[in-house]
């Protein structure tokens, strides 16, 4: 009769080393079912309850609740979109406004970022928490501080334009009282304001990112460098930004995802959503769903197409830095 061990023995020895293989690979995917599963309920089912919306007609609370049936309108939401002029200058201001915010906030938070690594290390411990605050400020008190800060009659802009000579003042602006200037009222304005304030909130994140990235690149060659002549640029953009292009890359698109979504900066900054002028697709999407009359399925439509867009500037670029790293 075979005994336990015997039978352990013949059953290692039948288990080949690709079987082995398949269990322990199998593993992963395992420990990350938990996790998949809070991300399927948290994130792809709202997903999906927002494309399913922008299939069908809904203007009313009462048929989101289940109370009336959905009309089956399949793309006319889609076509109704693409097809109006509104949205072409709509989609023009968010691409406009995100290029310029993922550049200025990327040049800020790099020149930022090399600031700190030169510092001491308390210098830059200090400098790096002051920073780090406008970061951890939420976007609504932010926003709300530089709302105050542009206000018409008692903000701080406000008062320090009053504070220059009339004369100065008139031949330079057109003006010399600046008590109830509207800064928000202008496209322009509001929109170099808003830059203003989402580049603020953004630039720490990356100066940090990028000073733990410089904290990786070996003084050696940067050294071997410098002693070859090279100055400050061509160091940076020979040896470091070579080293921390995949850094740049994950920045470049985080900044992008999250500059193309600006909703709540723009919102409080405008008041709401009169101004049809400085809109763009997130909050033009917020505005056709809720505003009187509600279209919920015009909303999500765009909260669809929006979401496209982030995926395929998203998928572009991330190609094209795979490319790069597999050249280099």
């Amino acid at each position: 009769m075979t005994t336990l061990t015997e039978a352990t023995s013949e059953a290692a020895a039948r288990e080949t080393p690709a079987r082995r293989r398949r269990r322990v690979d199998r593993l992963p995917y395992l420990l990350l079912l938990p996790c998949l599963a809070i991300i399927g309920v948290l994130l792809l089912w709202p997903l999906g309850q927002v494309v399913m919306m922008s299939f069908y007609k809904l203007d009313s609370v009462r048929q989101l609740r289940g109370d009336r049936e959905w009309p089956w309108v399949g793309l006319a939401n889609y076509a109704q979109i693409l097809g109006d002029p509104f949205f072409r200058t709509v989609l023009r201001n968010t691409v406009l406004f995100a290029v310029a915010n993922v550049v200025l906030t990327m040049i800020l938070g790099t020149l930022v970022g090399l600031l700190l690594n030169r510092l001491g290390k308390k210098m830059a411990t200090f400098v790096a928490s002051c920073v780090m605050l406008a970061w951890a400020t939420p976007a609504l008190t932010g926003t709300i501080v530089w709302k105050w800060i542009f206000d018409d009659t008692s903000g701080l802009v406000t008062w320090l334009f009053n504070k220059l000579p009339d004369g100065l003042s008139t031949a330079v602006f057109g003006r010399s009282d600046w008590t109830g200037y509207g800064w928000f009222n202008d496209p322009l304005l509001f929109f170099a304001i808003l830059t203003l304030v989402v580049v603020w909130h953004s630039f720490p994140f990356i100066a940090v990112s990028v000073l733990a990235g410089l904290k990786s690149v070996p003084s050696e060659l940067q050294e071997a460098a410098r002693v070859d002549g090279a100055g400050p640029w061509r160091v940076f953009w020979s040896v470091t930004f070579p080293m921390l292009r995949p850094v740049f890359g994950i920045l470049v698109v985080l900044s992008t995802i999250w500059d193309f979504k600006v909703f709540t900066q723009q919102f409080v900054l405008a008041g709401g959503t009169q101004d049809r002028s400085t809109f763009m697709l997130s909050i033009y999407s917020y505005a056709e769903a809720f505003s009187p009359p509600p279209k919920y399925g015009l909303g999500s439509s765009i909260a669809v197409i929006l979401t496209l867009i982030l995926l395929v500037v998203t998928g572009v670029y991330v190609r094209m830095v795979l490319r790069q790293e597999d050249e280099s």
